[in-house]
């Protein structure tokens, strides 16, 4: 149950296992794990059983089958999937049923993926430190219990670090990607802003007018491996509708293969959000790791980003984002005035400007993903520094990886956070893959879930 979704197909198509198998066997894990974790909240049992049976047969048949040919997987439950409830974590949806599947369903169905479920996720998305709902309860962190796997894709972080499904998709504005694979210490992957299509990613109800204010919002995979984030994003990015007839769109390749290749620009460290001791000690070991690789390392933000202005205006523009859901009110609030709009959305622009310049000479940038490991409900302190660190690869739309390191002396899970240049994400990608090589990557938590 442990293996990469690409290896597990893999097995499949050399007809090692069938999906049937690998199937029953992960329901027999969800139903033995699930109940002190919940995190997968909605399961397809009967209807992933009859499409691992069809996968089954497709295998037998021969010709080409998909790159996840067969194995199961979930989804966020904020992503719609025909026939199953999407909720948003509110109660006042639970009787609601998708009647299509959202593109980055349709596309993962495509290549062969059999959604056995959703991930459960904070009410209405709006959470990044905890997962909790009055629908659905309380996810746990399989690496401990007694604290939070963040959120809000903190359901699909839970249940592929637990075992529970080989691949999850999830959403990210607030780092609700990132900062749930760095409690959980799996890998999760902010893509390049505007390559994946976002439809079917909405709370039920009229679908929301047209609309650029998702130049910050994104979806993305978690996964075990690196490996997986790469043929995730390869099956689901891309234009669609009328864009696709002008239009295609494939992943650009890595700079480089080797780590000896990579320039890599680090900070490990910032005052307005200061990385806790046990963070710290890890992504320094991290840092001493590439240069005994022979990487190049240089030390310092970019010229010309100012990282506290960068982080006020991040939270400006997520402040926002969600001014125009709510129909020019924030909290009740009036939002800002024109000038106030215009000085960050400059601000924004200058950033993707400065790092794209950056990135003319440096192909990674190295820094924490979250200044703590994984917190227990009610850590306020910590919960304000978080979206510090995730804040400047989203601000200019930069990928973003997070990549497990290693844990903590008690035994957490530590992220450290790979951003890449605009468009490039493999190349953050294959420089995790690199990195899991010398500074470990995802391992199994303790099967008890309680260090602390």
């Amino acid at each position: 149950m442990f293996q990469s979704a690409t290896e597990a197909a893999r097995l499949i198509r050399r007809k090692e296992i069938s999906s049937r198998e690998l199937t029953e066997s992960l329901l027999a894990r969800i139903d033995a794990v699930n109940p002190a974790l919940n995190a997968v909240v909605e399961l397809r049992r009967a209807e992933v059983l009859r499409e691992a049976a069809a996968a089954d047969q497709a295998t037998a048949r021969g010709g080409e089958l998909g790159p996840l040919h067969g194995v199961p997987i979930t989804i966020k439950d904020c992503f719609n999937v025909a026939g199953s409830p999407t909720t948003w974590g509110n109660p006042a949806f639970a009787g609601h049923v998708a009647d299509a599947d959202a593109t980055v369903v349709r596309r993962l169905k495509q290549a062969g993926a059999i959604v056995a479920g959703k991930t459960n996720v904070p009410f209405m998305l709006a959470d990044y430190a905890q997962t909790a709902n009055d629908l659905y309860g309380v996810t746990r962190n399989p690496w401990d219990t007694t604290r939070t796997p963040g959120g809000s894709s903190g359901g699909a972080a839970a249940a592929l670090a637990a075992g529970l499904s080989f691949l999850d998709y999830g959403t990210d504005l607030v780092g609700s990607i990132r900062i749930p694979a760095s409690f959980c210490g799996v890998y999760g992957l902010k893509p390049s802003t505007g390559i994946v299509p976002l439809t079917g990613f909405q709370p039920p109800g009229p679908p929301p007018p047209p609309s650029d204010m998702t130049y910050m919002s994104v979806a993305g995979p978690l996964s075990r491996s690196p490996g997986d984030l790469r043929t995730a994003l390869a099956v689901t990015a891309g234009p669609e509708g009328q864009a696709a007839k002008a239009y295609s769109w494939r992943p650009a390749p890595p700079r480089h293969t080797r780590l000896s290749e990579f320039r890599v620009g680090f900070v490990l460290d910032h005052g307005q959000s200061p990385v806790s001791s046990e963070v710290a000690a890890r992504l320094s070991g991290v840092v001493d790791a590439l240069g005994r690789a022979d990487a190049t390392l240089v030390e310092g933000w970019p010229q010309g980003i100012d990282p506290a202005r960068s982080a006020e205006s991040f939270g400006f523009h997520v402040g926002l984002f969600f001014a125009f859901i709510e129909g020019g009110q924030d909290g009740g609030r009036d939002f800002a005035p024109l000038p106030a709009v215009i000085e960050h959305e400059t601000r924004r622009m200058t950033a993707r400007q400065a790092w794209n310049d950056y990135f003319t000479d440096i192909d990674v940038f190295l820094c924490p993903t979250t200044p703590t490991p994984a917190i227990r409900p009610g850590d306020g302190t910590d919960v304000e520094r978080m979206p510090f660190w995730i804040a400047h690869a989203s601000l200019p739309g930069l990928p973003a990886v997070n990549a497990p390191i290693g844990t903590t002396p008690h035994g957490l899970p530590v992220g450290a956070q790979i951003v890449g240049p605009l468009y490039e994400d493999d190349t953050a990608i294959t420089f995790a893959e690199l990195l899991s090589e010398i500074a470990g990557g995802y391992t199994q938590p303790p099967p008890d879930g309680r260090l602390g």
